[in-house]
């Protein structure tokens, strides 16, 4: 789909810089953009480099000017060109309507434009808003809730009595409700506890692919609005992920814990259960966190510690043989004059 310069700028709120006629046929990495391409620059690294682009295009930061060369310039160069991207390539839905091999129960209601792909089993009592576009093979259990505008993507499985809110996506594989990790030790032999509680999923949430969200042991499992969660996350029973957290890949979060508004997790995070992170807080990437973390903190490390001091200690690893080394020998002159005296 191509785009005039001008068209995109109308779009992202920018001003053309150069030729607004010229026509956009696609996106690209800033260093693999060619003639038909557009791209953005934000970075320090990438704004030095401009001249040595070959885009047709660039979106760059207020305040940039590139003479010889087409720009659009806006505010945040990152969020105008996803609004890029969703112009050149939009979203195709399903084709409304369920497709003949899906599976209903009694007791199933839906919205108008609603659209069912194929070989999707959907239990009694399940209920569905408007304008959901679900996936084949999805699996949606016994009185299941789904709100409006939401987007099911290939084999993901919904468990009983969960819900969902309004504008959520949920990438293929995941499964929301699966029992959570309960045994009770009764000498030799290990007794499942029934795990009885729900999800509850709230709006504009976006799961990643492959992530597993336990329900409650009793109770739910919240995952609050606006939290927006990486592949391969897995979020245990009685978890309460706060609003507009974001999680990267092969994140753990161990049951009963409650993460406050806007937590930052990165990749391979371990988080331990029963604990309260406050808001605003970032854990660094492999961190292994094993204690209340307070608001705003930014912590890393296993166990976790404020990112400055985690910073210091790393300096320090290296240099341990030679410490070790050093503190030997002064071992050695200490005993030698401790000899000397007596």
């Amino acid at each position: 789909m191509q785009k005039s310069l001008a068209e995109i700028a109308k779009v992202v709120d920018g001003e053309v810089q150069g030729n607004p006629d010229k026509m956009i046929s696609s996106a690209a990495p800033f260093d693999h953009a060619t003639e038909n391409d557009i791209t953005f620059v934000a970075a320090p690294k990438f704004l030095k480099k401009m001249d040595s682009s070959k885009a047709g295009a660039l979106i760059v930061p207020a305040g940039i000017s590139q003479p010889g060369m087409n720009l659009v310039v806006v505010n945040n160069p990152l969020i105008a060109f996803t609004k890029v991207l969703e112009l050149l390539y939009p979203f195709v839905p399903q084709k409304p309507g369920i497709h003949p091999t899906v599976v209903a129960g009694e007791q199933f209601v839906c919205g108008p434009n609603v659209s069912i792909g194929a070989f999707v089993a959907i239990a009694d009592g399940v209920s569905l808003g408007e304008n959901v576009e679900i996936h084949p093979n999805v699996v949606i259990g016994r009185d299941v809730t789904i709100g409006n505008q939401v987007l099911i993507y290939p084999n993901v499985t919904i468990l009983e009595r969960c819900r969902i809110g309004s504008r959520v996506i949920i990438h293929a594989g995941t499964v929301v409700g699966s029992d959570g990790f309960g045994f009770a030790p009764d000498k030799e032999r290990w007794v499942k506890i029934p795990h009885k509680g729900t999800v509850r999923i709230d709006d504009d949430v976006e799961i990643g692919a492959n992530n597993t969200i336990d329900r409650g042991t009793l109770g739910e499992t919240w995952i609050q609005k606006g939290v927006k969660t990486d592949n391969l996350v897995h979020i245990a029973h009685n978890v309460t992920v706060g609003e507009n957290s974001v999680f990267a890949a092969q994140v753990g979060v161990a049951g009963s814990t409650t993460l406050g508004k806007h937590t930052t997790v990165a990749g391979q995070v371990g988080i331990s259960g029963h604990l309260k992170l406050g808001d605003n807080v970032t854990i660094g990437p492999q961190a292994g966190v094993a204690k209340e973390v307070s608001d705003n903190m930014v912590v890393s490390g296993s166990p976790e510690m404020p990112h400055q001091t985690w910073l210091r200690v790393q300096r320090i690893i290296p240099r341990l043989p030679e410490m070790k080394k050093q503190i030997q020998e002064l071992s050695k002159k200490l005993d030698q004059l401790e000899k000397g005296k007596s």
